[in-house]
């Protein structure tokens, strides 16, 4: 963001405070620029560690609230880790502090430590977990008795397409799953409220994104955000319990979890009368191993034919 930029005043969430966890680089930083760009006050939080999850620094949050100040909006900084109850609850009392009130909370903080499940270690498992997972649930825990007292708010979390599986990411796909589900939860037990939760895949250049081999199109981080602010945004009072993907200038819903076949008798079932009938329910296709097939498929016929794969 350039610092002749102005921001509007009387944007679609214009007089909102919302609090954007991971907002110091990347998409974190892309949201809070543009929430701000439509009137919001934000807290702008970071935790201003390197990929890995060393080196803490508040300096990347000061740098977007500074930018942010600059283009005539309003921020705060907050360098708090998620990853404690502690951290969560002074995110949000960040924006209570300096604006007053809560009205959104985007969970964006993440890390990655990648490795094949069958050589990870519990040190590369548990800070993916708990930055992700308990990340999301501890500044959502927060804002929650907030938004139940003034009958409304809104939750964005952050997923991956990687939920559905990854081969080199266990623990990142276990916390992105589990957020999904927290996500729902959250939507179930604060509807009667008026609050709402829903998520976010996103599919953007990142310093994450950049380190995986996926050979798939990827948007900006900027494209991102309008999906965010709109999910804030009273446009969007009505929606919840959903999952969308963007991605460049596409946005799309996930479908929700169902049952899509059944068989029955009476009684208890024996292992054997289950394999002389298990073809009426079969099995769903996993689409991270029709990919592998098909990549192990064409590497093996450019070797035969003395070819490159895709060419």
């Amino acid at each position: 963001m350039t610092s002749d930029v102005k921001f509007s005043r009387m944007g679609a969430l214009n007089g909102k405070v919302i609090a954007i966890t991971g907002s110091g680089r990347g998409i974190g930083r892309a949201v809070a620029e543009f929430c701000a760009s439509e009137g919001a006050a934000v807290v702008v939080n970071d935790f201003g560690v390197s990929i890995d999850g060393q080196e803490p620094s508040s300096e990347v949050a000061d740098e977007v609230v500074a930018a942010i100040i600059a283009a005539g909006g309003k921020a705060v900084a907050n360098a708090s880790s998620v990853t404690t109850m502690e951290g969560g609850a002074s995110i949000v009392q960040s924006a209570i502090d300096t604006f007053g009130r809560i009205d959104g909370v985007v969970s964006v903080a993440g890390i990655l430590r990648e490795r094949m499940f069958f050589n990870m270690s519990e040190a590369e498992w548990d800070p993916v977990v708990e930055t992700h997972l308990k990340g999301t649930f501890t500044v959502f825990r927060a804002a929650a008795p907030h938004f139940k007292a003034q009958g409304s708010g809104a939750f964005v979390a952050f997923t991956s397409g990687a939920y559905a599986g990854s081969v080199a990411q266990a623990n990142y796909s276990a916390a992105k799953g589990g957020i999904v589900s927290l996500a729902r939860s959250v939507a179930a037990g604060m509807y009667k409220y008026g609050v709402r939760s829903n998520v976010i895949a996103p599919v953007a250049k990142s310093r994450m994104s950049g380190n995986v081999p996926f050979g798939i199109e990827m948007g900006e981080p900027e494209d991102v955000a309008p999906m965010v602010g709109f999910l804030l945004s009273d446009l969007s009072k009505d929606i919840t319990g959903q999952v969308y993907t963007a991605n460049g200038g596409k946005i799309a819903v996930w479908n929700q979890p169902v049952e899509v076949r059944e068989m029955r008798k009476d009684g208890r079932w024996s292992i054997e009368e289950i394999a002389g009938r298990i073809d009426e329910v079969g099995q769903e296709e996993l689409g991270l191993i029709k990919m592998l097939a098909e990549r192990e498929a064409a590497a093996k016929l450019a070797k035969e034919t003395g070819t490159t794969p895709n060419q």
